[in-house]
């Protein structure tokens, strides 16, 4: 590789700064991503630009040439295909009817806006992105640099010594790429194990939105983004936030630096792989997945 080349390639701050944006939580969520994602309230993040869809050549057949002395009518007409005949469906005996509808509705983005232990997180995890970001911005600096002075020294250099130094320089790269994007993936499954906390503690079925439905006699909750009108007795997204608050104040958020992947493995506490075991049952088949949170399914 010559200077000229290692001049062309894609520059350290487009390197280190994709390196961040595609780590951090835009947040969390689509987190989980991813996914599966999950829960980042609207107000917190703004939406990130859609990425870029990636074109891929499909290589195309030339279409058969139409016969044009054919009808349009038989060109056009649809094959007929053999008609089987189904069985009809038995007479099913009249059941009880369900239970009438006492509906109430919940804000969940509100609800992430009361709670103690949301802001908690965006704290904490904000500022260890922050710190992310800054020590990108210093290597970037020095990077280019180190860039700029084999620039300015080439005429000096021999062939052999220029290419150890661009040898160095995508050595140095490439491991700034991975190093930074540990960090950034160690961030954000800190934020999927601390947001999950909530997920778990408002929607298990004796979770803290089912206590407050129950207390009001409601047996179906509706997010309030699908409502058209409702009353006000109807709404509990403040009950929720406020026992939301009493009953999970904090969370745990992995310390600094703790890779929650290596703590998972470490036997300390429960993991995700136990919880997924206990919602499959005895008799799940071993790929299934549970279901996905709502929390996720509205951010």
């Amino acid at each position: 590789m010559t200077l000229i080349s290692l001049m062309r390639t894609v520059s350290a701050g487009a390197l280190l700064a994709a390196t961040i944006l595609i780590s951090t939580p835009g947040a969390y969520a689509q987190a989980a991503g991813g996914n599966g994602g999950w829960f980042v309230p609207k107000a917190a993040h703004p939406d990130a630009p859609p990425p870029h869809p990636v074109q891929r050549r499909v290589p195309v057949s030339a279409p058969e040439e139409e016969d044009d002395s054919a009808p349009a009518e038989q060109q056009q007409a649809p094959p007929v295909l053999p008609l089987p005949p189904i069985p009809a469906p038995p007479t099913i005996a009249k059941a009880s009817p369900p239970p009438t509808a006492v509906i109430g509705v919940i804000n969940v983005q509100a609800v992430m806006q009361i709670s103690s232990a949301w802001q908690e997180i965006q704290q904490v995890l904000g500022a260890r992105r922050d710190r992310l970001a800054q020590a990108v911005q210093r290597e970037e600096a020095a990077w280019r640099g180190e860039q700029q002075k084999l620039q300015a020294q080439a005429r000096t250099l021999t062939s052999d010594q220029i290419q150890l130094r661009e040898r160095h320089l995508q050595e140095r790269r490439a491991k700034d790429q991975h190093d930074f994007g540990n960090q950034a993936r160690v961030i954000q499954e800190a934020a999927q194990v601390a947001m999950h906390q909530i997920e778990r503690e408002l929607e298990e079925p004796n979770g803290i939105i089912a206590a407050v439905a129950a207390a009001h006699n409601m047996n179906l909750i509706l997010h309030a983004e699908q409502v058209v009108l409702h009353v006000g007795g109807q709404d509990i997204t403040e009950e929720v936030g406020t026992q939301l608050n009493k009953t999970l104040p904090h969370v745990f958020i992995p310390d600094d630096g703790v890779d929650p992947e290596q703590l998972a493995r470490s036997g300390k506490m429960p993991t995700t792989a136990d919880e997924q075991r206990q919602a499959q049952g005895p008799q799940a088949a071993p790929a299934a997945a549970p279901g996905e949170s709502v929390l996720r399914q509205h951010h």
